[in-house]
């Protein structure tokens, strides 16, 4: 269903057009995805702060996009594994290794604790196995990151729920492997 679709800059109330005019700003341009959650500037703004106030916390910018690429793996999202595909390689993940961590076969003992431990949180609606959970914090995680590692998989969710209510223009480089998510 496309239920949530980009608004224009002029279909956009006034504080909806204020963030579109900063994230423009910011990154030069506005995502269709923002520009689907721009029909509610509570959401969009929201969103926006709690993503930058989880970005400053215990997670590295390469840990925060393995997170954001195993969660729109697990829960399917096309558009989310594209613009982090992107992300990731601009942080200093290869293709290789970004498709390694969709698939938790990432040879970096650390960043595999940390996705397996993700890709049990969003399949098991939030009851990952002891064994996991173990394993991250024996990898040198703490409980302030366990927590905001929940913060992390929710805001990727939300942004993997705009999509699919939604469909609408992948606006990044296709990711590899999306054909079939693409038909849905």
């Amino acid at each position: 269903m496309k239920t949530l679709q980009p608004l224009s800059f002029e279909e956009a109330n006034v504080d909806t057009q204020a963030i579109f005019t900063n994230v423009k700003s910011k990154i030069g341009m506005v995502p269709n995805l923002y520009a689907a959650m721009g029909v509610s500037d509570k959401l969009l703004g929201g969103f926006l702060n709690f993503s930058e106030t989880i970005k400053s916390g215990e997670f590295s910018s390469k840990e925060y996009e393995a997170i954001a690429l195993t969660t729109s793996q697990v829960n399917g999202c096309a558009y989310c594994l594209s613009a982090h595909t992107a992300l990731g390689k601009m942080n200093g993940f290869t293709e290789e290794e970004t498709l390694e961590l969709r698939s938790i076969s990432i040879a970096d003992q650390k960043l595999n604790a940390l996705v397996s431990l993700v890709r049990e949180f969003v399949e098991s609606k939030g009851h990952p196995s002891e064994v996991s959970t173990q394993n991250f914090f024996a990898a040198g995680y703490s409980k302030a990151a366990f927590a905001e590692l929940i913060g992390a998989v929710a805001l990727t969710t939300i942004t993997n729920y705009i999509f699919h209510n939604g469909g609408f223009e992948i606006d990044f480089p296709k990711a590899q492997g999306i054909d079939s998510l693409l038909a849905v």
